[in-house]
């Protein structure tokens, strides 16, 4: 996973041990910021470096955050999780996914739907605008989106 609302939303489902969690989060966070860092020294100060902020209020924001994150989560768990979904359906799935949650939420949040992707830019760049709601929506939509499919599966 390179998504800490994901790695968590698994350890929720129990399709990820707790005790890999918090590795790969300090990854995650690291890798973030060093992708940021890479793109301060390409671009200098002409960009905010990809950093989220949103168009609409915070609480729109957080609202599409939320159900991005959890189209993604109920997603990724299902095609991870269920052996008929497995092998090449998963990639275009996830990918497929991905795509039109940015459509849908670009304009209005940058569609994170990534704690790590979100705070690398804003440490690096200096851009803290509701900084708080690319990690709040993320988690608790990877959580519900994980928890709904559980429901469906059981």
């Amino acid at each position: 996973h390179f998504n800490p609302a994901v790695t968590v939303a698994f350890a929720l489902t129990r399709h990820f041990p707790w005790r890999e969690v918090p590795g790969y989060l300090g990854g995650q966070l690291l890798g973030a910021v060093l992708g940021a860092l890479t793109l301060r020294l390409l671009l200098g100060d002409a960009a905010n470096l990809g950093a989220t902020v949103p168009a609409g209020s915070a609480m729109q924001a957080f609202g599409m955050e939320l159900l991005l994150t959890a189209a993604l989560m109920f997603v990724s768990i299902s095609v991870a999780t269920d052996t008929k979904a497995a092998g090449t359906i998963a990639a275009i799935a996830i990918g497929g996914t991905v795509a039109l949650d940015a459509l849908w939420g670009g304009p209005i949040t940058g569609a994170s739907m990534n704690p790590a992707r979100s705070f690398g830019p804003a440490l690096i760049a200096g851009v803290w605008t509701a900084h708080w709601l690319y990690w709040v929506a993320p988690l608790i939509g990877a959580s519900l989106g994980g928890m709904i499919y559980q429901q469906i599966r059981a």
